[in-house]
């Protein structure tokens, strides 16, 4: 007997609750690892930085860079630019979202519509959206719209793609149910195309959400707009370590918080996946 055919069958006999408890310990171990990590980056920063290993010109202590990150929400322009940004990663994801979704289905639903359409996809997609802000510059000028514009054509990538793959993924059956109950093409793509590509399209989105939060803060240093890309690039000239780091970290709780709690409504909309 095969290795392999024995661990299938040592895996068989295995009882269901050793199982569950094998699961369930493997995910609080998890749990109890990300913490852990964390708390070893953050002594390895305390460490580096009251040690003199790198000047503190460069690398502000953890306690200063908190108190700038306090002071700054409390008291300073950090909420502010806080907010601009928030405002504007948001208002670009749900553009491109929109764009993306219409477009993506446009192109799953149509084999003549790929053909077409594909080559441009292909060619465009490669395009880093930074490298498109001086072109935007020139049609929009210096103001919100262009940054808006270019967070919004950023982040409509994976979004597109992924709906797309979706709706290009439909089983064949369905196509002939449709077919057999004379579904109209609206009525298709909104009863089975889109609760078929569902999964796809909430992963791309997800994706394209720290797209839209890079695309925003690039936007806003190369373009001068307010928001935290121009606070950290201004506490950089100026060689405010503690506010440099307190921008960046707040860039690094928005991600986390935005994409913890799409997760979520991904995990409640994908509910009938795993009744």
């Amino acid at each position: 007997m095969s290795t392999t055919n024995s661990a299938v069958i040592a895996q068989a006999l295995t009882p269901a609750g050793v199982r569950s408890t094998r699961v369930a310990g493997t995910g609080v171990l998890s749990w109890a690892e990300s913490p852990l990590v964390f708390l070893v980056v953050m002594a390895l920063w305390w460490l580096a930085s009251h040690a003199g290993w790198i000047s503190r010109v460069f690398l502000p202590t953890p306690e200063a860079t908190f108190a700038s990150l306090r002071d700054g929400l409390v008291n300073g322009e950090l909420l502010a630019y806080t907010w601009a940004t928030l405002t504007r990663m948001f208002q670009g994801w749900l553009l491109a979202s929109l764009v993306g979704i219409a477009l993506g289905a446009l192109i799953g639903m149509s084999a003549t519509a790929r053909a077409w359409l594909q080559p441009t996809l292909e060619f465009m997609r490669p395009l880093p959206a930074s490298a498109l802000l001086p072109l935007a510059i020139s049609i929009f000028g210096l103001n919100p719209s262009m940054v808006l514009s270019v967070v919004a054509f950023g982040a409509m990538w994976p979004v597109l793609l992924a709906t797309v793959h979706g709706f290009t993924a439909v089983e064949p059956s369905l196509q002939e149910v449709a077919r057999c109950l004379q579904l109209s093409r609206m009525a298709f793509v909104w009863k089975i195309g889109l609760p078929n590509a569902l999964p796809d399209i909430l992963a791309g989105m997800r994706l394209s959400l720290t797209v839209s939060l890079i695309v925003s803060v690039v936007g806003e240093m190369i373009a001068s707009q307010p928001g935290l890309g121009q606070a950290i690039l201004l506490a950089a000239r100026s060689f405010r370590a503690s506010e440099l780091f307190a921008g960046i970290v707040l860039l690094g709780l928005i991600g986390f918080a935005s994409s913890a709690l799409l997760a979520f409504f991904e995990k409640r909309l994908l509910k009938w996946q795993h009744p």
